[in-house]
């Protein structure tokens, strides 16, 4: 896994890289986070292929759990992706709910992800 960072105006970007999943159950992406939170990162960018697709099916609630994260320590998260491919009525209204805020938002490029809420 490798960190990229940005910055843009006042926040201090991480973008992950990775070939690989790094988030797979819940502790990861407690893990994850903190260690992002202790490095002074403001947001994170992640690409929809670095997580486990059961985060993206809304019945197991991992995703909730992990973004109930990110918002307890004030990081902003872009996930970037093609979401369309779940077809799932309840996750499209989720992605659709989230990108009116400001905490988590589902984009299609990491230029979106980087510029979003700036």
């Amino acid at each position: 896994m490798e960190i990229k960072t940005h910055q843009t105006d006042n926040l201090t970007i991480a973008e992950i890289i990775s070939q690989n999943i790094i988030i797979t159950t819940v502790e990861d992406g407690k893990d994850l986070i903190g260690n992002l939170y202790y490095q002074g990162f403001d947001k994170v960018v992640l690409q929809e292929k670095n997580i486990t697709p059961s985060f993206f099916d809304l019945k197991t609630r991992m995703a909730g759990e992990i973004l109930q994260k990110f918002s307890n320590y004030k990081i902003r998260l872009a996930i970037v992706g093609d979401f369309d491919k779940y077809g799932s009525k309840s996750l499209n209204d989720f992605i659709f709910e989230s990108n009116k805020g400001s905490t988590v938002n589902f984009v299609s490029s990491v230029e979106k992800a980087i510029n979003i809420n700036k």
